[in-house]
């Protein structure tokens, strides 16, 4: 009895482990491509609300793809310190005028 529960017991973790690794004509799957960001952020214009919230970034085996995190990170802090820089470009040019403006109106 103690052969044949060992000989059933040798011969069910070997089918097991063909079923597992998949043993004999079985078709292998394809390799699989990496994710590609596949609607990046534009170059040939600013960046908009629209374009970050419709932007996917592609998910590895550990999570984000680190490169493609870090061009986005890198693009949007960009726009941002250019933006920054505008407005404050901006509300200079307007205080300027304001006190220009104020100075004429006072002397009328």
């Amino acid at each position: 009895m103690f052969w044949f529960l060992l000989i059933t017991m040798v011969v069910v973790v070997a089918a097991v482990t063909l079923a597992v690794v998949g043993g004999g004509d079985s078709e292998v799957l394809p390799d699989v491509a990496p994710e590609q960001l596949v609607d990046p952020l534009p170059e040939a214009r600013p960046v908009d609300r629209a374009d970050v919230e419709a932007l996917r970034l592609p998910v590895g085996v550990r999570g984000y793809r680190m490169a493609d995190v870090d061009d986005v990170l890198v693009r949007l802090g960009a726009e941002l310190a250019e933006r920054d820089a505008r407005i404050a470009e901006l509300e200079e040019a307007l205080a300027g005028a304001a006190a220009d403006g104020g100075g004429e109106g006072g002397r009328a």
